[in-house]
C-alpha cells in the first residue's frame, strides 16, 4: 500500500524559499513536488485497495468521466466533481485537500458553510451519498445535482 509522504507546512516551505540565497538552492532541497493529479489518483486507488469501477460507483460520477480523469484526458471540473472523486477514492480529509490542490482548485475551507459541512462529513466517515443528504438537509448545494 502506498503511503502519503510527510508533507511540510506551506508556511515552513515559504520561509525556506525566502531565506534561500538562490532559487536553485531551494529547489535542490527536493521539497518541490512534480506529482500530477493522475499519479495521485492512481496512488490513492492503490492505497485504498480500489478498482476504478469501485471509484465510479462510490463517487456517483459517470464512468466515462472517471476514466477520462484517470487518463488525464479531462480535467475534473467543476470542484464538486473533484470532491465526488475524493469520496469515491475514500480519501481522508488530508488526502482530499491534497487532491484539490493537485487539481488546481481551492481546498475545503472551514470558514465557508458548505465546505464546513463537507469537512465534517469526511471527518465523520460519511460517504458521498450521506454527504449529499447532509448538504441537502442543511440547505446547501449537493455534490451531484439531483436528477
Amino acid at each position: 500500500m502506498a503511503d502519503i509522504p510527510e508533507e511540510h507546512l506551506t508556511e515552513e516551505l515559504l520561509d525556506r524559499l525566502l531565506a534561500s540565497a538562490s532559487i536553485e538552492q531551494y529547489l535542490d532541497e527536493g521539497l518541490v513536488s512534480a506529482r500530477t493529479l493522475t499519479d495521485y489518483l492512481f496512488d490513492r486507488m492503490e492505497a485504498h485497495d480500489l478498482r476504478r469501477a469501485d471509484v465510479v460507483r462510490a463517487s456517483g460520477l459517470n464512468a466515462t468521466v472517471v476514466y477520462d480523469i484517470f487518463s488525464g484526458q479531462k480535467p475534473p471540473r467543476p470542484r464538486s466533481r473533484q470532491l465526488s472523486l475524493a469520496f469515491g477514492l475514500k480519501c481522508t480529509l488530508r488526502e482530499t485537500q491534497r487532491l484539490l490542490r493537485l487539481a488546481g482548485v481551492s481546498e475545503l475551507w472551514c470558514k465557508q458553510r458548505r465546505d464546513a459541512i463537507i469537512i465534517w462529513c469526511i471527518r465523520n466517515g460519511f460517504d458521498r451519498i450521506a454527504t449529499d443528504d447532509e448538504l441537502y438537509r442543511m440547505g446547501e448545494a449537493t455534490l451531484l445535482p439531483a436528477d
